[in-house]
């Protein structure tokens, strides 16, 4: 075959194809696409400068009672750690949900939910909620894998490292944001020196309340909780970056070690964890009026 029949045939056979592709098309009544037809998938954003809204706040109307912000890890398209059929995500919402209710059933202290349902946040939208709900507690729920290491098992409490609480502090006080506050404080036309020690004073604040919050929950939950031999712990979650309002992030064990999974998964493992988280709860909160 020639050459030049050769090159005409590699330029005239997609179109040829392509014509073939288009007569099939017409009598199967089955559309082509067509060049220029809107294939845009177009979303609703919020005005700009909009308010972002918040969840409901339960439990008493009186503003002066204590509000803790409850977290349920993941959600939505992130299920989080998965073992067995469980996903963490709906362990996560399934804890929170029960500590709720333990709370209100208890009265005397005001509770949000980040989440209520398989919704997804991000990260930062979760623990920039309790700081606009001017929440004094934030507590994030979770579950862990170990992936085929079974024998992985018990609960943890993350609190923000030394090293992470500083560096936060420091981006914090860097934004340009007319609208922060700090500890009831507005950063607006300060001076940036003074509002870079104000922002230090109230994470070290907020520190040391997430500290005393998590040694609470190992010592509430110590009869009725299995926790892991090193419960205590620290790492540079971004969940726990708010710089006024104490937090941790509570690991309710691994859904991949099997008597965990079982625990996390049924009616009595979550009561006996709303229990005990509400106790640390309460008597954190008891501790901060009277000191």
């Amino acid at each position: 075959m020639p050459h030049r029949l050769q090159i005409a045939l590699i330029f005239i056979t997609p179109l040829l194809l392509l014509a073939g592709l288009l007569g099939a098309g017409a009598l199967l009544g089955v559309d082509a696409p067509l060049l220029g037809r809107n294939y845009v998938v177009r979303m609703i954003l919020p005005e700009p400068g909009g308010a972002v809204g918040l969840p409901e706040i339960l439990g008493p109307e009186d503003a002066s009672r204590p509000l803790v912000v409850i977290d349920a890890g993941h959600g939505g398209h992130d299920p989080g750690a998965s073992a067995e059929g469980l996903q963490e995500k709906a362990i996560a919402l399934n804890l929170a949900l029960a500590l709720r209710d333990e709370l209100l059933r208890e009265g005397g202290i005001r509770v949000a939910m980040t989440r209520d349902d398989d919704s997804y946040l991000v990260l930062e939208e979760r623990a920039e909620i309790a700081r606009r709900l001017s929440a004094d507690l934030f507590l994030s729920i979770h579950a862990d894998s170990a992936g085929d290491k079974a024998g992985v098992t018990g609960a943890s409490v993350y609190t923000l490292s030394d090293r992470a609480s500083s560096e936060a502090a420091a981006r914090f006080a860097a934004r340009e944001n007319s609208a922060d506050m700090v500890n009831g404080v507005e950063l607006a036309n300060q001076d940036a020196d003074v509002n870079a020690i104000l922002i230090d004073l109230a994470q070290r604040r907020s520190q040391k309340g997430s500290d005393e919050f998590s040694r609470l929950i190992v010592r509430e939950g110590a009869d009725n909780l299995k926790f892991n031999p090193q419960p205590l712990r620290s790492a540079a979650l971004v969940v726990l970056k708010s710089p006024d309002v104490p937090s941790a992030l509570f690991e309710a064990g691994f859904v991949s070690n099997p008597e965990d999974a079982g625990r996390l998964a049924s009616p009595e493992g979550r009561a006996r964890f709303a229990e005990a988280m509400a106790r640390a709860i309460r008597i954190y909160f008891a501790r901060e009026a009277g000191a």
